[in-house]
């Protein structure tokens, strides 16, 4: 009988379950990673993260001929079983598992790089528990409209590209926002053709107060539905309002959502800007589970 042992944690409420398969010997079926986020008949879960050497993988080895610190690599997938290409929080929650379980000592000012499937992301520790350099981001253009159930019209939105897709639409009030029912995926024309995470964002009264741009935010993220948080959501979320803001706008954004508060900071490199996410991560325990009940 195969034990799959486990480790459940969050980053502000966005949660998932994490396992140690260091060489890539564990392939969990699309259907077994979907029982396993199964609030009902498995551990209950946004997503999974198989923390895997990304010398064991092929998008890993990629990686490592121009990022051979990238030693680790974050395996990650939604709620339905389907491969996603990254996640904000969950980059936090992998670091945390990382250091809290002894495979990586990362001292104050040192850079945990860790491999994912939209590149190499760089993690510092900081106050709030971690910070994660997201990288560079872009536009994606096009003109989408956003409809959901009980938004009285469709609402037109903006493509942000943080390593995966995203739609961000603004809302009049926080009593549009709050009303909002995402237990049905938000309908996206022209859909895009790997589909998107929608975020629905409202501003605080003042939006900016002490230099700090303040926006409430809720999500519909592909493939696991409506979460407490999505790192990248948040981040994008962020880029968008600075963007309709216009010029003067801050590049330092703090970004309500249902699980909590976290914090954004666009910043310019070498190669372009670039846009961090800091916030806490939490490891809440460690559990097993029998595979042939999944």
């Amino acid at each position: 009988m195969a034990t799959l042992e486990f480790t459940k944690g969050h980053g502000t409420g966005n949660d998932f379950v994490l396992f140690f398969d260091p060489e890539g010997e564990i392939n969990l079926t699309t259907e077994q990673i979907a029982k396993l986020c199964d609030r009902h008949f498995g551990v209950g879960a946004d997503g999974v993260i198989r923390v895997i050497r990304s010398a064991a993988l092929p998008a890993g080895q990629h990686l490592l001929q121009d990022a051979p610190e990238a030693e680790w690599f974050m395996d990650y997938y939604n709620a339905d079983g389907s491969i996603a290409e990254m996640c904000g929080n969950g980059t936090r929650v992998f670091a945390r598992y990382l250091t809290e379980k002894g495979h990586v000592i990362l001292g104050d000012g040192e850079t945990l790089s860790i491999g994912t499937r939209a590149g190499v992301r760089d993690i510092q520790r900081n106050l709030a528990g971690f910070a994660v350099d997201m990288g560079r981001w872009k536009l994606d253009g096009g003109e989408p409209t956003v409809s959901a159930t009980k938004l009285d019209v469709p609402r037109p939105g903006v493509g942000i590209n943080v390593g995966n897709p995203h739609v961000v639409v603004a809302l009049a009030d926080q009593s549009e926002l709050s009303n909002l029912d995402l237990t049905a995926a938000p309908t996206i024309t022209p859909a895009p053709e790997a589909g998107a995470n929608v975020e629905f964002v409202v501003p605080a009264e003042p939006m900016i107060k002490d230099g700090v741009g303040s926006i409430s935010m809720r999500v519909h993220e592909r493939g696991s539905g409506e979460t407490l948080s999505c790192g990248t959501g948040i981040v994008a979320a962020a880029l968008a309002t600075r963007h309709w803001a216009g010029a003067g706008a801050p590049n330092q954004w703090s970004v309500t959502v249902p699980g909590g508060t976290l914090g954004v900071r666009m910043f310019p490199t070498e190669d372009g800007e670039h846009v961090g996410l800091s916030g806490a991560a939490v490891l809440v325990y460690d559990g097993q589970i029998d595979l042939s009940g999944l």
